[in-house]
């Protein structure tokens, strides 16, 4: 019996494959996660129904299971036009999530091409697409190491 909150299986077979560095993609509904990933990275769909699974409840089921070193998120480009809104609300969330969880890690916004390009690397093993409709809400977890 595990005692992680997560316990998909596909979820959990990539995690335990994964390394330090590796890097997980949790991609909200908007997210082109056919197109947008590393050359070996393995996608699993949570997209249920529109916001059933949010990024948020795979962030909290994720941070569970490994720990992490790293957490971005896709930042807004100045010339976005949500980017006068500021900060998306749902970052909020992931901040109290990651607290939640003992995680002391800042959120490091990574602008969209270059999020992009992150994604893009041999580093990126899983992306989670969820169903979530909030806008700006792409996650990146950088695997860490275990310790004593």
């Amino acid at each position: 019996m595990l005692k992680t909150t997560l316990i998909h299986p596909e979820i959990l077979r990539v995690l335990a494959r994964a390394g330090h560095h590796s890097r997980i993609l949790i991609a909200d509904g908007n997210y082109p996660a056919a197109t947008k990933r590393g050359p070996q990275a393995e996608i699993v769909s949570l997209n249920l129904t529109p916001g059933i699974v949010t990024v948020a409840q795979t962030l909290r089921a994720l941070l569970s299971a490994v720990p992490v070193e790293h957490v971005a998120v896709m930042g807004i480009p100045d010339d976005d036009p949500y980017a006068l809104r500021g900060e998306p609300p749902v970052w909020n969330e992931f901040r109290a999530i990651l607290a939640e969880a003992g995680v002391k890690l800042p959120l490091e916004p990574i602008l969209k091409w270059e999020f992009y390009r992150t994604i893009e690397s041999p580093d990126h093993v899983l992306t989670i697409q969820t169903a979530d409709q909030s806008l700006w809400a792409n996650v990146v977890l950088t695997v860490g190491c275990r310790t004593a």
